[in-house]
């Protein structure tokens, strides 16, 4: 019988699907879109077609809507780094774990 790895995550993670831009740290200002699957207050899963490799820098803006924010929406910038990729995600999108390390509010007005 194999072993069950004890749980690890410190934080509650929320089953949230929310749209998400990825700046790749590439020194090329590339930027994909994604879907995440997941959100805890230090780390991220989400889905993507590009692939990136586990332990790269990254940096994500997603928008937390009015249900979770009681106000208004609120858009977030996070810096972490990928923590685990796997490859056979839902329509062969790729799954991308990331730990949040910084994250800042950012504001509408521009």
């Amino acid at each position: 019988m194999a072993e069950t790895s004890p749980e690890q995550r410190a934080t509650r993670r929320f089953a949230l699907r929310l749209p998400v831009t990825i700046k790749f740290s590439d020194g090329a200002s590339t930027d994909a879109q994604a879907q995440t699957r997941d959100v805890s207050a230090r780390g991220v899963f989400f889905y993507m077609d590009s692939k990136i490799e586990e332990g790269s820098p990254i940096e994500f803006t997603l928008t937390l809507p009015p249900e979770i924010t009681l106000t208004e929406s609120i858009r977030v910038r996070c810096r972490g780094k990928v923590v685990r990729v796997d490859q056979a995600g839902p329509g062969n999108r790729i799954g991308i774990g990331a730990v949040i390390e910084q994250y800042d509010f950012v504001s509408e007005v521009q």
